[in-house]
């Protein structure tokens, strides 16, 4: 969309404050707010941001980051060439939003997981290849609760239950119809295993537009949330005696048309092409690394249980597996060729959505430049629960990183991961994760919950 088309918008909308957002290093959504007297010189300029920002973590404590300190500007510049749809906010009508970078005073790139995802979307393009992406965010549905000085469900149905669908029904309403103002198409809905656990799924999109629309998804299953007197949470695991909450992300490689889907080959339900083979290949050679960014929070390691159905315990892949780390969900008649993907299951939603796909993009683009296939004997038709744990090491099924700190290790370990973050931002990343860790393991598991919810 054009400058002047937008500061058109939020003048004749009666729009006074622009909000600025970008998303940082630890999947806090963060931003700073422009005048829309301001809005026209500032879509060019950005609104200024001190480095130490991107070292910030819980309770906005500051990682120890060389070049992110006390000294140092950078900015927030909107990027309005990905802007579809500029409208207020539905839950702040004088308000609207507007996503941006992170870039140096001179406008080159800074630190900015989202610029990591448009380079992996580059990276793939030169390939041939236009990466599409479906986001599958679980929430929970709560309200604060002064007797426990914490958060309460606010019903106890059970999966799928209908007895679910009700209790928050004016709530999910609103929140498919501000979607839907968004342009964001909601897929599916239904209540999950957990009381006040919930899935709204929204149609696949370009890889950038997945990302940029989960965090207006985020920002709008809050704020519509407050508006009902709830308070979601998108924290992996905010009830440690009910089941997690991930965020599961598929991907699937498509033609630069949009025309041809690049994973399918005709055959069986579950068949992928070669270049499939090779993509999820890179997917599992990385992904113990990859839960660094994938589940980067310390919250994030009391999904991964046994019987927990999160697919983050064991490196494996299946399909139509919900215990397997990576899956290759079953084609829909009909849509054959259009629903053909490939699932990574241990993400949650405290995971930074563009350094998460930015991520999986580069494990994938290594499989296809190495050529490699998966291992046959790390595929997984069962729970690996009922696999003694000498057969699993015999095949191959590694047990995935079980701590924060052991998933940092791995990202530590992994050069290819590494290498396409860049070595700032990989430092600056791990050393904000590390810290996180370390914060949170001296702490109590009422101090890590009542920090976590908040936050996400």
């Amino acid at each position: 969309m054009k400058k002047k088309d937008i500061v058109r918008i939020a003048k004749n909308s009666g729009v006074n404050l622009i909000y600025f957002i970008y998303c940082d290093n630890a999947n806090l959504i963060r931003g700073k707010a422009t005048h829309v007297d301001y809005l026209d010189r500032r879509i060019d300029s950005g609104i200024g941001l001190t480095v130490g920002q991107q070292a910030a973590y819980d309770m906005d404590l500051v990682a120890d980051i060389d070049g992110m300190g006390t000294a140092g500007e950078a900015r927030i510049l909107p990027d309005i060439s990905t802007v579809e749809n500029f409208v207020p906010l539905p839950w702040s009508p004088k308000r609207a939003m507007l996503i941006g970078d992170l870039v140096n005073l001179d406008m080159t790139p800074w630190v900015c997981p989202r610029t990591f995802l448009k380079t992996q979307i580059s990276k793939a393009s030169d390939l041939g290849l236009e990466i599409m992406t479906g986001m599958e965010p679980e929430w929970y549905v709560a309200k604060y609760d002064p007797e426990s000085d914490y958060y309460k469900p606010i019903e106890n149905s059970q999966s799928f239950h209908s007895t679910g669908f009700t209790p928050y029904i004016e709530f999910i309403d609103d929140l498919v119809e501000t979607l839907a103002i968004f342009d964001m198409k909601v897929e599916s809905y239904y209540p999950e295993s957990g009381p006040g656990h919930v899935e709204v799924t929204l149609r696949p999109e370009n890889a950038l537009k997945a990302a940029d629309n989960h965090i207006f998804y985020r920002e709008a299953v809050r704020n519509i949330g407050f508006k009902h007197g709830l308070s979601p949470t998108f924290m992996p695991k905010p009830f440690v005696d009910q089941p997690g909450a991930g965020g599961h992300i598929h991907i699937s490689a498509w033609d630069k048309q949009q025309k041809n889907n690049l994973f399918y080959t005709p055959g069986d339900d579950y068949a992928l092409s070669q270049l499939g083979q090779h993509f999820l290949a890179g997917i599992l050679d990385h992904l113990p690394g990859l839960m660094a960014i994938l589940a980067p929070s310390y919250n994030s390691y009391r999904r991964f249980h046994k019987g927990s159905w999160s697919g983050g315990e064991y490196l494996s892949y299946g399909t139509d597996n919900r215990e397997s780390a990576v899956r290759i969900p079953s084609r829909y008649l009909g849509n054959e060729m259009g629903s053909v993907n490939i699932e990574v299951k241990p993400a949650d939603n405290s995971a930074n959505p563009y350094l998460a796909i930015g991520s999986i993009i580069a494990a994938g683009l290594d499989g296809i430049s190495r050529e490699l296939i998966p291992n046959p004997d790390q595929f997984l038709d069962c729970d690996p629960v009922l696999l003694s744990e000498s057969e699993l090491k015999n095949r191959g099924i590694d047990r995935l990183p079980a701590s924060l700190a052991e998933a940092n290790d791995a990202f530590e370990r992994d050069e290819v991961l590494n290498v396409a973050m860049g070595e700032f931002m990989a430092t600056a990343y791990l050393s904000l994760r590390r810290a996180e860790e370390a914060h949170f393991a001296s702490r109590s598991l009422d101090f890590e919950l009542k920090r976590h919810y908040n936050k996400y």
